[in-house]
């Protein structure tokens, strides 16, 4: 399993990276992180979706409610303009984290 709190760190950009592939509702895009994890990565309804209000707030997504056939309604979430942009500065981020430490992995132990 990988920690809470590296988890908590990766969360914004993986939501929104699920959501540049199309409009999801919360169980799915919980089931596409544990897909694409492998399992290592478990998210809650109760750590999903406070993420999921804080990223509408800041206007990086947008949430319709929807009505499929004769089932319950579902929220919607969608990236938007400011979304897709903000993704890409997170992954700048991220990218430079992971080269630094691939620099530190490939250093030759000391005495």
């Amino acid at each position: 399993m990988i920690p809470k709190n590296l988890t908590a760190a990766s969360t914004k950009l993986i939501i929104l990276g699920i959501l540049r592939q199309g409009n999801s509702y919360g169980y799915l895009i919980i089931k596409k992180i544990k897909e694409l994890s492998g399992g290592k990565m478990k998210y809650s309804d109760g750590m999903l979706y406070p993420v999921l209000h804080n990223l509408e707030k800041e206007g990086l997504i947008q949430s319709e409610w929807v009505m499929q056939d004769d089932a319950r309604p579902r929220k919607y979430y969608a990236i938007t303009e400011n979304g897709k942009k903000e993704l890409v500065a997170e992954r700048e981020h991220w990218v430079h984290v992971n080269s630094v430490l691939e620099a530190i992995w490939q250093l030759k132990p000391t005495k």
